[in-house]
């Protein structure tokens, strides 16, 4: 599945490349201090970048910042390759299937550092274990996404078997549902889990329609989640402005993990107008909680073998990049002992 998903990536890159050079030649981005940030979904889950953006620490390094949000981390890779990104904010699993790719993206700073999602069942049980999963449905969004594939580990980490075979005790892990259809197929199919970020566990749970159960963070550990990443030349090119576009996200987190909830949401809320505060607040304590976001925008060696063991283990390929090959630590670390 990986491989076909490695060949869509690079025709679909290869065809846009095509169709778009004759059109844009000389058209780039030649303003270095101009940003085009694309992201993989626009989510309170990434509070920190919204922070660094609407309390204008961009334009505090000179920097010029514009954002575009896609559905799909392998649709965020495209845009990168294709050129009409320069950072993209994706999961760092993209990079891995992209390694073969001439000018390779690289993984140059880490913004979440565990899965966002939680698991939500029918019923209240403060003593909720995977074992509860025997014999049971839980959604777990799409095939070959993230969130799938974590929940797939810990499953299985946990001994339990992923099928269809309930009277065995095995889990039926559903990964035919889009992510932003999760909580209505759990609300009208009978299925008794499914996993979902918040705010969208919560108000599902304060509607009456379930209850928020475990943190699938918690369960998995540190694994880098979604990370910015941009092309080995223009970080060659533009390591001055990445390091400055670094330092106001990391900036944002210091001020989220500081102030207080209702403060931090208040910030929030210019990117999120269809939220309430109180949905706002309610995310940035879950995900504080958890630990979801990265104090340090280094990603280590071993978080990027915990992303491989998660990669691997749904997979039939095998998937064994080098760290180094990945990973450009150089800039972040410059951020982190200033």
């Amino acid at each position: 599945m990986h491989k076909f998903k490695k060949f869509s990536l690079f025709l679909v890159c290869f065809m846009i490349v095509l169709g778009t050079s004759l059109m844009f030649v000389g058209c780039g981005n030649n303003d270095k201090n101009k940003i085009r940030l694309n992201e993989v979904t626009h989510s309170i889950f990434y509070a920190p970048l919204y922070v660094a953006l609407n309390l204008d620490y961009f334009k505090d390094e000179g920097l010029n910042v514009t954002l575009e949000s896609t559905s799909g981390s392998d649709s965020s890779m495209t845009t990168l390759i294709s050129g009409s990104a320069d950072i993209i904010l994706a999961g760092p699993e993209q990079v891995v299937y992209a390694e073969e790719v001439k000018d390779k993206p690289m993984v140059f700073g880490q913004l979440t550092q565990k899965d966002g999602s939680f698991i939500v069942g029918r019923e209240q049980n403060d003593n909720f274990t995977l074992n509860d999963l025997k014999g049971k449905t839980i959604i777990g969004g799409r095939q070959g996404g993230m969130p799938a594939m974590t929940l797939q580990y810990v499953i299985e980490k946990a001994g339990l078997t992923i099928g269809t075979n309930a009277s065995k005790g095995e889990v039926n892990l559903r990964t035919d549902v889009a992510f932003a259809n999760i909580g209505s197929e759990f609300i009208t199919s009978g299925n008794e889990y499914c996993s979902l970020f918040e705010p969208t566990a919560t108000n599902l749970q304060k509607a009456g329609n379930g209850y928020v159960l475990k943190a699938v963070g918690d369960l998995s550990g540190y694994i880098p989640y979604t990370c910015f990443i941009a092309r080995e030349s223009y970080l060659k090119k533009n390591a001055e402005q990445s390091e400055k576009f670094l330092k106001a996200v990391y900036r944002g987190y210091q001020y989220i993990s500081t102030q207080s909830h209702k403060d931090s949401a208040k910030v929030l809320q210019k990117s999120f107008a269809g939220m309430t505060l109180e949905e706002l607040e309610i995310a940035v304590s879950q995900y504080l909680s958890i630990d979801a976001w990265c104090s340090n925008p280094v990603m280590t060696e071993t978080s990027f073998n915990n992303l491989l063991n998660v990669l691997n283990n749904a997979s039939k390929d095998k998937y064994t990049p080098k760290y180094e090959n990945i990973v450009n630590t150089t800039i972040a670390n410059k951020i982190v002992n200033k």
